[in-house]
């Protein structure tokens, strides 16, 4: 009976989901555009206080200052006067399980991990829901770009970077199949509950947890190496680790788990690394900078780790290790991180409020991050022959007071702002006569 009740119900939830499903993806850009007299932030550091920036065919093909670039009346089809307001690259979430989760509760709606430990062959793109309710609701912020990551075991998976606003995962690929995510183990653990936390002690079983990692890795290369006459498709997937051609994304906090994991990849040949988390990267500085390894930091909204820390050390980290020289990008994993995603911008003002210069928080979500996800020749910053991946805003975008969306673009495409949730709001506005 309760199958038979089950059954009945799914064509009742997917049906659902269909009518509230994504907007519909925007047409391939046919006519050129050109932003005329915002305050740009190109996302490399540098602010053009009256710009003009013009994309034809996906791409920019014009960044200036507008006051003093000569133009032919005719050079754009369409111009928009964006007079006091502001204009950015696109924003990038990285480390996210967007897509890959619509309803935690509803198991077939939760693709975000499979089973075992160690799974580099697990291709998060395929699992993408480029149609998810939660996707459309990131974009009103400017997040237009995200790396989709698998969860769980001690190899999760491998993710992909996708383009929001898309028909299916195959269109939304930016960059596919990016890297490989290791969940490198703790050396301490605690004991207790989360609503009543006990002791923190030794990881008895640490050396031997690392040691597992070792040895994978060690097989995986002498398997890439060699010629092996029966194909191993877990160890053939991690073939681009030791080629250069994908990123070991080591998700880790712990001082500790940060040297030891760098070390045992460098050991093993491993061309790029990039820390995820990385609370305690600050007394890590020394081997980041060794090994030229990056971090995509943790949600800094968020309490320290120890009892002893200064509360406001998350909001602060991100200048910390930036004033280190090291490359700093912002991730928001966490609870309820698909739909606190949106968000992303406002991480980015917290380390501004708390010492971070203002356009250096600005790359902490497009270039830094597009470098560390090795999407910068095409993503990330305002340049000309980039991808015309671009929003304008009413005023500054990581302040939410201000962060107001009037247009924006995917790949020169002008997207849907719209959501199911700004139409309930402006459903129940008029009901109380609100503006």
């Amino acid at each position: 009976m309760i199958h038979q009740y089950i059954y009945k119900l799914l064509p009742v939830f997917f049906a659902s989901v269909s009518i509230y499903a994504q907007q519909i993806p925007a047409s391939k850009q046919t006519k050129s555009v050109l932003i005329l007299n915002a305050t740009a932030h190109l996302g490399n550091g540098n602010v053009i206080q009256n710009s003009a920036i013009g994309f034809k065919d996906g791409k920019i093909t014009l960044v200036a200052d507008a006051t003093t670039i000569r133009l032919a009346a005719n050079a754009y089809d369409t111009t928009i006067d964006a007079s006091g307001k502001h204009v950015y690259p696109g924003f990038i979430a990285a480390n996210t399980t967007l897509g890959l989760v619509e309803i935690d509760a509803v198991k077939s709606s939760d693709d975000q991990e499979e089973i075992g430990s160690f799974n580099p062959n697990v291709r998060s793109i395929i699992a993408y829901n480029s149609e998810s309710k939660v996707v459309e609701t990131v974009r009103p912020n400017g997040i237009l770009i995200a790396q989709v990551t698998p969860r769980g075991g001690r190899i999760s998976g491998t993710s992909s970077i996708v383009q929001l606003d898309a028909w299916s995962w195959q269109d939304a690929i930016v960059k596919e199949n990016d890297g490989i995510h290791l969940n490198f183990p703790s050396s301490f653990k605690r004991s207790g509950s989360w609503f009543e936390p006990g002791l923190i002690e030794a990881n008895k079983d640490y050396p031997k947890q690392a040691e597992e990692i070792n040895a994978f890795l060690i097989n995986a290369k002498v398997y890439n190496q060699g010629s092996s006459k029966e194909r191993n498709i877990v160890l053939e997937a991690t073939k681009g680790l030791f080629d250069g051609t994908q990123t070991l994304y080591i998700h880790a906090d712990e001082e500790k788990q940060i040297v030891d994991a760098i070390q045992l990849a460098v050991d093993n040949q491993i061309k790029k690394i990039v820390i995820v988390g990385g609370f305690e990267a600050y007394k890590a500085a020394d081997a980041l900078q060794k090994y030229n390894v990056g971090v995509l930091l943790r949600r800094v909204h968020d309490m320290p780790t120890s009892d002893d820390q200064d509360v406001n050390l998350p909001y602060k980290m991100a200048k910390i290790l930036t004033d280190k020289g090291i490359v700093v990008g912002l991730e928001n994993s966490g609870d309820h991180e698909r739909m606190s995603v949106r968000n992303l911008p406002f991480l980015a003002g917290t380390c501004a409020a708390f010492g971070l210069d203002k356009e250096k928080a600005v790359q902490l979500i497009t270039l830094n991050t597009a470098k560390l996800l090795g999407i910068d020749t095409s993503c990330g910053t305002l340049e000309t022959g980039k991808d015309a991946t671009l929003f304008i805003s009413e005023g500054d975008a990581l302040d939410m007071r201000t962060n107001k969306l009037t247009s924006a673009f995917i790949q020169g495409r002008t997207i849907i702002l719209e959501t199911f949730q700004t139409k309930l709001n402006d459903k129940f506005k008029a009901k109380f006569n609100q503006k």
